[in-house]
């Protein structure tokens, strides 16, 4: 008996999980963080394994949307705490298929009116809980749904990166080329002001008509100030949404313009219709919904008590004593209504929430597709603008080698063409703003790059 012991309780202990200490210190990790590079090998290897050869060469020798959303997705901190969630809801599964475990009960028993016989009556028994009505199964589908609403959360998560990724590269190429812009008007001011200093001191100009020209100066020099700090500010803002500290992106070759914009099919009926279902937020809401069905027929389940069987022995004063036991819970004060109530509400609010996310998906492409149209609408209308002033330019210039005109009239139109150049930037950046917030809103990029194809195979939908 003594060895039978022995064996199970070693069988026992050698199927029991040990606990492995993991040490988590601030200052190492710091550390690591001010450490990352866009050439590290692991985000090289990362990228080489998932991409299927659609780059030759790593890293690229210009780090465009796509290869930094690569990037963000082997940094970014929100896609490794989106990836632990989903690990834990899987977990949950293995949790859900437990089954109980029987108890085995014991102790010694005296008989004080023995005579002859030893007095004591050791007992044992088992209880062998039998669950019913299904309950292991509809725990399991429950936590299924759970663990894939945390699969479709994830996806959202990658998506929401290149989204963040995009828009900053948009927000920096404006603020680059709003950067340059203001350096040429700034130059074409300072000559014009020359020019006027010219006048001026030929008699030919009063000095108070310098004013309009120095406080016109004056404001390009505060803009193009304000506009490097939105450089620096923009190139902060990507360095975060990758996942990088802002030295990482020293020397990196980035995008100073975005290509047009191939969005016709973004707008299209089918678009509309495969993003209302297809959203990888909106799938985690109906895995949501899913999951509450079943777990409202878990508490349906539970009003039906569970067997537990009690076998046992007793060895009294010399006789082996076997009985066999049967017991469960009589539903006679309550029949689980508490929970049940709970689960149908949690049921309601999960089809809530998956009608509230549709209708703001819905409104977001709506907005998105009508400030795109506007900004397509005002970027034409700059083209135009700045063609004729171009025109005006010409003109001019040959006005001027005809002696027909003054080199101060050219310099004005210069700093006409010049300022229709920056308004056409910003108008050029509300435009890729609004295709970035369609893009968002039906989650589908307008260029071949489907930004969660390049997710490790067991993370794609």
């Amino acid at each position: 008996m003594k060895p039978f012991c022995l064996l199970l309780t070693a069988g026992l202990l050698a199927g029991c999980a040990h606990y492995q200490p993991r040490t988590l210190a601030p200052e190492p990790a710091a550390r690591q963080w001010e450490a990352r590079r866009l050439d590290d090998a692991g985000l090289q290897s990362f990228v080489l394994t998932n991409t299927a050869g659609r780059w030759s060469h790593w890293p690229p020798e210009k780090w465009e949307v796509n290869a930094l959303t690569l990037a963000a997705f082997y940094f970014h901190p929100d896609l490794n705490v989106a990836r632990a969630q989903w690990l834990v809801a899987g977990a949950g599964i293995t949790t859900a298929g437990g089954r109980p475990n029987p108890v085995l009960s014991g102790g010694p028993g005296y008989n004080f009116n023995a005579a002859g016989v030893t007095p004591w009556m050791p007992f044992g028994a088992v209880d062998l809980p039998l669950e019913t009505a299904g309950k292991r199964g509809k725990r399991i589908a429950a936590a299924e749904k759970a663990s894939e609403s945390a699969r479709w959360a994830y996806l959202s998560t990658a998506w929401q990166l290149r989204t963040g990724v995009r828009a900053a590269l948009v927000e920096l190429s404006a603020a680059d080329q709003r950067v340059g812009g203001l350096q040429k008007l700034l130059a074409a001011q300072e000559q014009v002001i020359h020019r006027q200093e010219q006048r001026v001191a030929a008699g030919a100009l009063a000095a108070s008509e310098l004013l309009p020209a120095r406080m016109a100066l004056n404001t390009t020099r505060a803009e193009l100030n304000a506009a490097q700090a939105r450089l620096t500010a923009a190139r902060s803002r990507l360095a975060e949404a990758i996942g990088l500290p802002l030295a990482a992106l020293d020397g990196i070759s980035l995008p100073t313009q975005f290509a047009g914009t191939p969005a016709a099919d973004l707008t299209s009926a089918e678009t509309r219709r495969a993003a209302l279902v297809g959203r990888a937020d909106l799938r985690a809401a109906l895995a949501d919904y899913a999951a509450s069905e079943d777990n409202l027929r878990l508490e349906i389940a539970k009003q039906y008590p569970d067997v537990h069987l009690n076998p046992g022995y007793q060895f009294d004063q010399g006789d082996n004593k076997w009985t066999f036991g049967l017991s469960l819970e009589l539903p006679v004060l309550n029949q689980n209504q508490g929970p049940i109530a709970e689960a149908k509400a949690r049921r309601e609010l999960a089809a809530a929430k998956f009608i509230q996310l549709q209708a703001q998906t819905i409104a977001a492409i709506d907005r998105a597709t009508a400030a795109l149209s506007t900004a397509r609408t005002q970027v034409r209308n700059d083209s135009t603008l700045l063609a004729l002033a171009g025109q005006r330019q010409k003109s001019l210039a040959a006005q001027l080698k005809a002696g027909a005109a003054e080199p101060l009239d050219l310099l004005a139109a210069e700093v006409e063409s010049d300022t229709l150049q920056l308004t056409q930037i910003e108008d050029e950046a509300q435009l890729q703003a609004a295709l970035g917030a369609l893009e968002d809103a039906v989650q589908r990029p307008s260029d071949d790059f489907a930004a969660l194809q390049f997710l490790p195979a067991h993370f794609q939908p």
